[in-house]
């Protein structure tokens, strides 16, 4: 591939994983976990390994590299492979959310106003929901059948006929502790659509739910959810009931960090942090934040995005979409241990949380998702095969989806090709969209 000539952005450096804690750590102690953990006769799934030791390769010139060469002044510059891993590897996770963000803000979602709905689970089933794909996209049906019945609801007492909603949601599995923490956040379309005899779609708007009104829909997705879990044969969610047999290694760990404990080695069911964070995320009376709660299940709407605030839109995506760890919060400690620094505080005045070397991989295993499951979802009008979606997602084409350093073959086949066009954005194209740096600038020409 060609540099080009240097532009006035910012220059694009590679990031150094080997001079992270994170790498330093998975790289001394990642096989005497491995060792640890199967010792007693159970093995860690072969995703859950290759995931860790790919990281150990990400970003490792040693491992692979592309070759930049500038034919104006002979200039090469190595950029190493990654490794692709969709659970903590900050670089790969971090590319994966430029990269979603920018598709749906660019293709899927259209310009009309978008709310933010999260369902937070009980402590006692997120290990539960978070390794069993099919419960997992049950649980998230009975989310949107609620709030789509409650949208509709609101819709037709305005006189509209036949509404229809829309909605992404991001499975989000990680707590600011890095403990497991499965809950949904689903971008709906705040307001339905509804069509004409001729087909056409308009858009209605509706306004947010009151305190009132997210209580109800709590208790309804508690009380759904119950009765899920009881039709699947399971314990309801704070139910007493237990199995008798051993459960499988990776929900071991899982469970563990849900509730915030060491599930191996000496320290195994000591609570980290010591002071238990649960009431942390209890709504409080008189605050601005519409939520509602029932039984553990927390329901929250008070993010919303304007119609045609597009950079808002895709900052939100980010957040979402974001990595579950933050590589310059993590400090070594002189004993040999770790530090994670929160980005806030919780409320109870906690900043931090210390683990020892094999705690933190212990916590970095339950992250990593199954492998064949999404973790990004459609439903509504924005499902992938619904009648109504060719009518109302932004156009295919992209003002700037050819990249600029492409020459005139290779920017008129993007133009002409449909593969092209509706191909996701490279990696020098994600780079300058978010922190405007032209990567394929070349740093030594004058």
């Amino acid at each position: 591939m060609s540099l080009s000539a240097p532009s006035a952005a910012p220059v694009y450096r590679p990031c150094r994983p080997e001079e992270t804690v994170l790498y330093r750590v998975l790289q001394e102690h990642l096989e005497t976990f491995i060792e640890r953990t199967e010792s007693g006769g159970r093995e860690l799934p072969a995703f859950v390994k290759k995931e860790l030791r790919g990281y150990l390769e990400c970003g490792i010139l040693a491992h692979g590299f592309a070759r930049y060469h500038c034919h104006r002044c002979g200039h090469d510059r190595l950029v190493p492979f990654s490794c692709g891993g969709r659970g903590f590897c900050p670089s790969c996770t971090g590319r994966r959310m430029a990269d979603q963000a920018a598709h749906l803000v660019d293709r899927v979602i259209p310009p009309v106003p978008v709310r933010q709905w999260v369902l937070s689970l009980p402590y006692d089933v997120r290990a539960l929901v978070a390794f069993d794909a099919a419960l997992r996209r049950a649980v998230l049906g009975v989310l949107l059948r609620v709030v789509f019945g409650w949208l509709r609801g609101a819709a037709r007492r305005r006189g509209i006929r036949d509404p229809q909603c829309g909605s992404v949601t991001y499975v989000q599995r990680y707590g600011s502790d890095l403990r497991i923490n499965l809950h949904f956040h689903s971008l709906v379309l705040d307001g339905v659509y509804s069509t004409d005899e001729g087909g056409e779609p308009t858009f209605h708007p509706l306004p947010a739910p009151t305190d009132e009104e997210l209580e109800q829909l709590a208790n309804e997705v508690r009380k759904r959810v119950a009765r899920l879990f009881r039709r699947r044969g399971l314990a309801p969610p704070h139910g007493s009931e237990a199995g008798t047999e051993e459960p499988p290694l990776l929900l071991e760990l899982g469970a563990a960090s849900a509730a915030g404990t060491v599930a191996q080695g000496p320290r195994a069911g000591a609570r980290i942090p010591p002071v238990d964070p649960l009431g942390s995320l209890a709504f409080v009376p008189g605050s601005d934040r519409i939520a509602g709660e029932a039984g553990g299940f927390n329901l929250h709407a008070r993010v919303a995005v304007k119609a045609h605030d597009r950079a808002g839109l895709e900052r939100l995506c980010r957040y979402l979409a974001r990595p579950p760890i933050a590589t310059d919060r993590l400090e070594l400690r002189p004993d040999g241990g770790v530090r994670y620094w929160f980005k806030r505080a919780w409320r109870n005045g906690t900043t931090f949380v210390d683990y020892g070397p094999l705690e933190l991989i212990e916590r970095l295993v339950p992250l990593i998702p199954l492998p064949r499951t999404h973790l990004l979802l459609y439903h509504g009008v924005l499902a992938p095969h619904a009648r109504l979606r060719p009518q109302i997602v932004p156009l295919t084409r992209v003002p700037d989806e050819t990249c600029a350093h492409a020459g005139p073959h290779e920017a008129h086949a993007a133009e002409d090709s449909p593969a092209l066009i509706r191909r996701r954005k490279t990696w020098a194209q994600l780079l300058a969209r978010v922190f405007g740096i032209d990567a394929l600038a070349c740093p030594s020409c004058p």
